[in-house]
């Protein structure tokens, strides 16, 4: 059940991440005068997506709650990570039309590849 929870606390967290980052384009740039930001704030607050991030946030940190009753934090956390760096970037290249580098790509490669290690032979489970 724990590798369950860690799996739903990434996916919540990259539907958060991913719905802010679509919602938050289409209102454009933040103002530079301070009372329009106030106004730019709110309406992306009441946006009916952006709310759904704010919840799926959440949701994942009730998920994250629950992981830590089955994993020590530095066990799960690495995963964690790892997980919303490669959900995160994929998704935000196929749906949101972002842009891959070669030294991102590699970035995340080693990333994972350094998970793997820490894991290959553990387990640190509570």
């Amino acid at each position: 059940m724990g590798y369950f929870y860690i799996a739903c606390t990434i996916i919540f967290t990259v539907y958060g991440q991913l719905i802010l980052k679509w919602r938050i384009v289409q209102y454009g740039a933040l103002p530079e005068l301070f009372s329009d930001k106030i106004v730019f704030l709110f309406k992306l607050l009441f946006d009916p997506f952006i709310f759904s991030g704010f919840i799926s946030a959440f949701v994942a940190s009730l998920f994250w709650m629950a992981a830590m009753t089955k994993f020590e934090v530095s066990y799960a956390y690495p995963i964690i990570l790892a997980g919303l760096l490669l959900l995160t970037t994929l998704l935000g290249i196929i749906l949101l039309g972002e842009s891959i580098q070669i030294d991102k790509f590699a970035g995340i490669l080693l990333i994972l590849l350094g998970v793997f290690i820490m894991y290959s032979n553990s387990t640190n489970i509570s």
